[in-house]
């Protein structure tokens, strides 16, 4: 790993020199857009919409568009003369529960390492951190831009996770908020009996990115050359159930059958959601077996031909042989008579 960011983390009258660490990488498939009929690479050039010509990077500032097609140009010194105090330094603000802290607030994780002689103090603060049951909060200047951030403790690290700004968490304003729904207490039963049967420990690598495996699969046959086959359907999801007690049954009966518990008495009966699943299960068989069947139906209609064909094959070896003698005969009645 490379650091991308050297500061301290100010923690009272104490300074810990530190490295910043990208704790994360996106593991996406990227593409160049490229020109379809021989590969070349497609550029884009920054041109100015006024005079028409190329702008280099030197040449470049930021505007902020007031409306109206006015624009005001900040410059390198405007943003040189902005306070940001914390430019090198993380500055620990206070200790707070970690269940305080919205998760959706945390934004980019990185992580801290030591820098020189601050191990001691280092491993001070990340042990005192980790017994405290807390989070710290701090201030970081990152990117020319101060963000808020936590610090706490992963697998004897410290890491800072930088959070968004209250104001940038958009308030949810939807029609149905405001309707008068109610709940029946069977359906809300239900609905926690399906919850505590699909109840388990989160273990990530238990998940993966099917999609990126699939879209992996394709580009090596593309470079092997190989024919690229036709990944299997995925079994569509049945549609949903008109009745809301039916469908949550079901759901805790399937639930209970993937972890290998009995059904419950009077599971056996049909439901929307196992019936549409058994059509589906039918029709995939079926689609699955008729492919066979046209195999078979093709081989027994080519034994069925392959008598009528080795007859065809002998009848017109015998008119051959007939037709042999007759021409012989026309050609010597054809040759020239030999004169004394």
């Amino acid at each position: 790993m490379r650091a991308i960011w050297k500061g301290a983390v100010s923690f009272g009258l104490v300074s810990i020199g530190v490295k910043l660490y990208s704790a994360t990488e996106e593991k996406d498939i990227r593409f160049h857009q490229v020109h379809r009929a021989d590969g070349g690479r497609i550029r884009y050039k920054r041109t100015c919409q006024v005079c028409g010509e190329e702008v280099t990077y030197d040449d470049i500032a930021k505007g902020y568009d007031l409306g109206g097609g006015e624009m005001v140009i900040l410059t390198d010194e405007d943003f040189a003369e902005l306070p940001l105090t914390s430019s090198r330094a993380i500055d620990v603000l206070e200790f707070v529960p970690a269940e305080q802290v919205d998760p959706i607030l945390y934004n980019k994780a990185y992580f801290l390492e030591p820098e020189g002689s601050a191990t001691k103090p280092y491993v001070l603060l990340r042990d005192a951190l980790a017994d405290s049951e807390r989070v710290a909060i701090v201030k970081v200047a990152l990117r020319q831009r101060e963000q808020l951030a936590t610090l706490r403790v992963r697998e004897g690290v410290l890491l800072l996770n930088t959070m968004l700004w209250p104001d940038e968490v958009r308030t949810p304003d939807f029609g149905f908020l405001d309707e008068d729904l109610k709940v029946r207490p069977p359906e809300l039963a239900m609905a926690s009996s399906l919850i505590d049967s699909m109840a388990g420990t989160f273990e990530p690598d238990a998940f993966t990115d099917d999609y990126r495996a699939a879209l992996q699969e394709v580009i090596d046959a593309k470079v092997e050359g190989r024919e690229v086959v036709q990944p299997e359907e995925v079994e569509a999801a049945p549609a949903a159930a008109v009745d809301l007690m039916a469908a949550l049954k079901a759901s805790v009966e399937r639930a209970r059958s993937a972890r290998g518990e009995q059904p419950a008495a009077g599971a056996g009966e049909p439901t929307p959601i196992s019936s549409a699943r058994s059509a589906q299960q039918a029709a995939k068989a079926a689609k699955k077996a008729a492919p066979a069947k046209k195999a078979a139906e093709k081989k027994a209609a080519a034994k069925k031909a392959e008598p009528a064909k080795k007859a065809a094959a002998k009848k017109t070896a015998e008119k051959k042989a007939a037709k042999a003698p007759a021409k012989k005969a026309a050609a010597k009645k054809a040759a020239p008579r030999k004169t004394a």
